[in-house]
């Protein structure tokens, strides 16, 4: 009985209701934070044919401020690089590979469309329309490849996706009458982010062009 009434005289007390309610709050809080936390974008790379293609896993870039805008009838472009290296956080690749992607939003459908600008002749300009979020950000990353011949055949690479929204003070000089300028976009990349850019840079590895081919066909 002592111990009901002690907790008993602790609610009569105002300021141990006070603490006993903030305690409450933040862990309550502290739950819901740890339900909603994102995890990190896992990148996922297979080979198709003669090309070694991605996806990331829980990188979703068309979201927040992003979307916001796209629905307010703003085109937004994201520049991709992906990247073959032979060492992680290597600074020197192996070889390479960029793409600028367009969205748009059409308010009536409630649809987005995405045109892509490549970096070689054959996919120099593709595009889709009537996709969902989810799908335009697939079909991105579906069309952001490497060519199958040019990674390492005999040793472990890895690999890393680079994705950020094109800043308007960095779009001069990316797309020209020739298509998209590579130098440019590489140039782009080597500088970092600023402070207001989104941007994600997920890495993997190592792969080996043997296994692949084993899971490609498994």
């Amino acid at each position: 009985m002592s111990g009901v009434y002690g907790g008993h005289e602790l609610l009569k007390n105002p300021a141990s209701r006070f603490a006993l309610i903030a305690a409450f709050a933040t862990a309550l809080g502290s739950c819901v934070l740890f339900a909603v936390t994102t995890p990190p974008p896992k990148l996922l790379v297979h080979l198709d044919g003669d090309f070694l293609r991605v996806s990331a896993l829980h990188l979703n870039f068309i979201s927040g401020k992003t979307l916001e805008r796209l629905k307010n009838g703003d085109s937004i472009a994201f520049v991709a690089h992906l990247t073959v290296t032979s060492a992680p956080n290597s600074l020197v690749s192996d070889t390479g590979s960029v793409a600028r992607f367009a969205l748009s939003y059409d308010i009536w459908e409630e649809k987005f469309s995405v045109t892509k600008i490549g970096d070689r002749p054959e996919t120099r300009r593709s595009g889709a329309s009537h996709l969902s979020a989810q799908a335009t950000e697939n079909w991105c990353f579906d069309n952001l490849t490497l060519d199958r011949s040019s990674l390492p055949p005999d040793r472990p690479f890895y690999v890393q996706l680079d994705l950020r929204a094109e800043d308007p003070q960095d779009q001069l000089g990316i797309v020209g009458e020739a298509g998209i300028s590579i130098t440019r976009l590489i140039d782009l990349f080597s500088r970092p982010p600023r402070a207001t850019q989104p941007h994600w840079s997920v890495p993997g590895g190592p792969y080996r062009v043997a296994d692949l081919k084993k899971a490609s066909h498994g």
